[in-house]
């Protein structure tokens, strides 16, 4: 189905997350995959980069789940909203998301979305980042009020999802749109892609087994 990330070219690949929308973008270019979400504290480190957290996270989540299995590739992700140096994940409640919209309201910002695909058992790894700018609409109080009670905007980063009802609060977009939804899609299969071809087959026979 998909030419650049075809699955019966690449060794079992596991999703380091339980996000809805990563496995949704994966199902779409038709890989077959299973999901063993990592659990940790994703809170940045003093100083940090957005760019630096969302690698750093993106691989500490792989590398948790990649010790837990003993082939194939594993995926890993985060991402974050920042406006003006000032990062935005999650909101812990209903409050902060009003306030992180409230915050967006009319402006630019970024988001950023690291990838690191490890290889279980092998040791190799890839991992990047993509950055995206969007503008939010200007937004009154009682649309953000509505958006809110949706309860859409309480796991999303920056307290949105561009593939739901948050589109309707994007005005432009600069980038990658994929990215913004969780995981910059072509990046990461040409990725997954060349991971697979340095675990290709060799004469004595393949370096991974169907799970």
């Amino acid at each position: 189905m998909f030419w650049l990330c075809p699955p019966a070219e690449l060794p079992p690949l596991v999703l380091a997350s339980a996000s809805p929308r990563r496995r949704e973008l994966l199902t779409r270019v038709g890989l077959q995959f299973t999901v063993d979400s990592a659990d940790m504290d994703e809170r940045p480190l003093a100083g940090e980069a957005p760019a630096r957290q969302v690698e750093r996270l993106a691989w500490a989540k792989a590398r948790q789940v990649a010790l837990r299995h003993r082939q194939g590739l594993i995926l890993g992700a985060d991402t974050v909203v920042v406006l003006d140096d000032l990062v935005l994940g999650k909101p812990r409640d209903a409050a902060e998301a009003v306030d992180m919209l409230q915050q967006l309201s009319g402006r630019w910002h970024e988001v950023y979305t690291g990838w690191a695909i490890l290889t279980a058992g092998e040791g190799g790894e890839r991992t990047g980042h993509v950055r995206t700018r969007v503008l939010f609409h200007e937004l009154g109080r009682e649309q953000i009020l509505a958006y809110v009670a949706g309860g859409e905007p309480l796991d999303k980063a920056g307290a949105y999802g561009i593939q739901e009802g948050g589109a309707l609060l994007v005005a432009a977009l600069d980038g990658d749109y994929f990215s913004v939804m969780g995981l910059p899609l072509a990046t990461v299969c040409r990725e997954l892609v060349a991971a697979a071809r340095d675990l290709r087959p060799t004469p004595a026979g393949p370096k991974w087994q169907p799970l």
